[in-house]
């Protein structure tokens, strides 16, 4: 792993993180977020000190482009993930970072900055876009395929036409995950087909999961990211036979 990822904590320095910031055990879960500099942090309900846990770092794109008509808000999207899990992370840009600052150097200075203060499994690191957000993680993904554990884009297209598998042998063994509506694969049927053609030539593992709807953080979806991503960290068959079958 890439020195910028954290390393893992002992229990001793978990336990004194804790007993700092106090836990989130009596909060509502709309309230299960806090600020952490300029990134949101969502810490699970009864967080377990020695335990490493998996990282989930979303990156919410643009409102504007997703045509949300309300910003994304990590403490009422992750109780609908998972309020015991996962540690959460949404990077943010500060007030005093420059205007060309990339995203891969703010997120990994928010992984950095949670390591410091959370137990995080460095193996166990997960990307996860919403709308052009979804993109920039295909992106990021493709880029550092050794530094995270898998990728999901929630309705973010697959950059087609950027040379992401210059590092193909690592990106084939990174797993994948995109989840869309049904009205944005008929929409978009050109691009769906070009995309899925590019994984099968590359060996590269895609699955696909087709929702009815226009939310791309609906129940259903999240109930699956949930599921997908466990699968990936326990291993289980069923994550096997999903990436085999791409």
């Amino acid at each position: 792993m890439n020195s910028r990822l954290p390393k893992r904590h002992s229990r001793a320095g978990s336990d004194r993180r804790r007993a700092a910031a106090g836990s989130t055990d009596a909060l509502p879960p709309c309230l299960a977020s806090e600020w952490l500099g300029d990134d949101r942090l969502f810490t699970p309900l009864g967080h377990e000190p020695g335990y490493d846990y998996p990282l989930l770092v979303w990156l919410p794109g643009s409102p504007e482009a997703s045509r949300r008509k309300k910003p994304f808000d990590l403490g009422r999207v992750m109780p609908r993930v998972s309020l015991r899990n996962f540690v959460a992370l949404q990077p943010g840009i500060g007030p005093h970072d420059s205007p060309s600052m990339g995203l891969d150097e703010a997120v990994w200075r928010s992984i950095a900055r949670v390591g410091d203060r959370i137990a995080i499994h460095p193996d166990r690191i997960f990307l996860v876009g919403q709308g052009t957000g979804g993109s920039d993680a295909f992106r990021m993904a493709c880029r550092h395929p050794r530094e995270f554990a898998g990728v999901i884009s929630l309705g973010g297209l697959f950059p087609l036409n950027e040379s992401l598998f210059a590092q193909l042998a690592d990106v084939r063994r990174l797993p994948m995950l995109y989840c869309c509506r049904r009205s944005s694969v008929i929409e978009q049927a050109a691009h769906t087909d070009r995309t899925l053609r590019l994984f099968h030539a590359a060996g590269a593992a895609l699955a696909m999961r087709i929702y009815p709807g226009s939310n791309d953080l609906s129940k259903a979806v999240l109930a699956d990211v949930n599921r997908w991503v466990m699968d990936e960290v326990c291993g289980t068959p069923a994550a096997i036979h999903s990436l085999s079958a791409s």
